[in-house]
């Protein structure tokens, strides 16, 4: 008799890489207004792509994201009084739509 193979879904492993992907959350009114949707925003490394994020998201949280969105937000240039100019830093944002079901507490495993 052969027996039946039960497929089990495989946990993703945590790495040190991927805490580096996902820099941290971003709190800001956008963001919370986007929690009402299920959806959160996260600073991440200027160099990750959205297949990154999503493995990082479903390394750390256990949920495996619907959508994400990447949009990166250049650096102003600002003037110092008797300073002269400088610019701010250049910051990648990702918008990472949850399913429907899904919780994210992002005060537990920052």
């Amino acid at each position: 008799m052969a027996e039946k193979k039960v497929k089990t879904e495989k946990k993703p492993v945590v790495s040190a890489g991927v805490y580096d992907v996902l820099r941290r959350p971003i709190v800001s009114e956008k963001a919370v207004k986007l929690s009402e949707a299920n959806s959160v925003a996260f600073e991440v490394d200027a160099r990750a792509t959205k297949a990154d994020v999503v493995r990082a998201v479903q390394a750390i949280y256990n949920v495996k994201p619907t959508k994400v969105n990447i949009v990166v937000v250049k650096g102003k240039v600002k003037q110092f009084r008797g300073r002269g100019t400088g610019t701010q830093r250049t910051v990648k944002k990702a918008y990472v739509s949850l399913p429907a079901d899904a919780k994210l507490d992002l005060a537990t495993n920052i």
